[in-house]
């Protein structure tokens, strides 16, 4: 079968401005966690406090995730995406200029990423109707690279606008970018009906009760169910090796080098089995890639030196690739009434488990010497990944097993 081409994918109007869309939503993201995590360590001077601000924003996932993940599929998606822009607009503004306790700006952040599952399912969901096939799937390529690309340049531009204007003008460039991007996605992106409207089992419930039953219809499938912890498992193995860079240097700034290593890496994979593999490819090196994002974390456990440790990352994160050939079968495997929300509870389980890998294998460093976890954890993703081979192997009678 005949791949689709980056050409054709950015030859579509509505992916350009998704495009657009996602590089701003990304780029400001890094900068309002970074400059958050600034302005609440100046306030403080409390480490703690400063990293917890930095993961604030992601510790909503879950309860989004659980509770509100109905409206991705119940409200149109432009409305939706716009929404989000406004909001994270808004939330910047009033870090910045509202002279907020630092307990009111967590508590802050903490509210307004409850919805920010939700904006994200919109946004995954409209993608599949924009590009269609193998598009798609090149399509979630040119993001996950944009994104790696979007992360690099976030950091680098923060730290630009902290030393040129405080984390009070860098909040205030987020709210800028986010209120560009509500005007690229509302006046670049036709008007779409909401998908939910379709499915009349749901009609009348609210938002909790009908995102716990849709998430229960789409656990009880064993072929979503299957797919979905082949995303979110290998990439919490992923999370707690990556956890553990800064303390295994020390704690020193080089740990930087390495993350955005492993950063680099993850945009080359995507890149790379994107453009030079066929469709059929792609879904045949999803067992193999999912193993090699574990194999060079083993290399740790010899101590190696910062050049040869930002290596190993890079390795070790272009496995993420193996989520390419995971795209379409996802796709084809969730009704399209309840796409919307099927893409939340993806995104939610991944930041969740990324989370929680994290701080397993953190609780693992108290035991261990840092090198030895980060092995560990590399042990544990190919563990992962072999346990996962028949819902990993693009195998027809097995893609239903989990």
């Amino acid at each position: 079968m005949r791949g689709a081409t980056y050409g054709e994918v950015f030859a579509v109007k509505e992916f350009r401005v998704l495009f657009a869309g996602f590089v701003l939503l990304i780029g400001g993201d890094v900068i309002k966690m970074l400059a958050l995590s600034v302005l609440v360590y100046a306030r403080t001077g409390s480490a703690g406090l400063s990293a917890a601000a930095y993961m604030a924003g992601w510790l909503p996932y879950i309860v989004g995730g659980l509770f509100l993940l109905s409206l991705a599929d119940r409200v149109p998606a432009r409305a939706l995406m716009v929404a989000g822009e406004l909001v994270v607009a808004g939330t910047c503004l009033l870090l910045a200029y509202a002279g907020l306790p630092v307990w009111g700006m967590l508590a802050l952040v903490l509210a307004t990423g409850v919805l920010s599952p939700v904006f994200l399912a919109a946004r995954s969901a409209v993608l599949p109707e924009v590009l269609g096939g193998d598009a798609y799937v090149l399509g979630r390529s040119v993001l996950s690279v944009a994104s790696a690309g979007a992360q690099i340049v976030g950091l680098a531009a923060g730290g630009a606008f902290l030393a040129v204007a405080g984390p009070s003008g860098a909040l205030g460039v987020t709210a800028l970018l986010s209120l560009v991007g509500a005007v690229v996605l509302r006046f670049g992106l036709p008007y779409r009906p909401a998908r939910g409207v379709a499915d009349r089992e749901g009609a009348g419930r609210g938002a909790v009760r009908e995102t716990s039953r849709v998430n229960r219809r789409l656990l009880a499938d064993r072929r979503v169910r299957g797919l979905l912890l082949a995303g979110w498992l290998p990439c919490a193995c992923l999370a707690g090796a990556e956890a553990m860079v800064v303390p295994y240097l020390g704690g020193q700034g080089q740990a930087g080098v390495v993350l955005a290593a492993a950063a680099g890496g993850m945009a080359a994979g995507q890149f790379a089995v994107g453009r030079f593999v066929a469709p059929a490819g792609r879904e045949r090196l999803s067992l193999p890639l999912a193993v090699l994002l574990g194999v060079p974390w083993l290399g740790y456990a010899a101590a190696p030196g910062l050049g040869w440790a930002a290596v190993l990352a890079a390795i070790g994160a272009a496995g993420l690739a193996y989520q390419l050939g995971l795209q379409r079968r996802f796709v084809d495997a969730v009704p399209e009434e309840v796409r919307g929300q099927a893409f939340g509870l993806q995104s939610a389980g991944l930041m969740t488990g990324q989370a929680v890998g994290a701080a397993l294998v953190g609780a693992l460093g108290e035991m261990v010497a840092p090198g030895q976890a980060i092995a560990l954890a590399g042990a544990a993703g190919i563990v992962v990944a072999l346990a996962l081979t028949r819902v990993l192997r693009p195998d027809r009678q097995h893609e239903a097993l989990a």
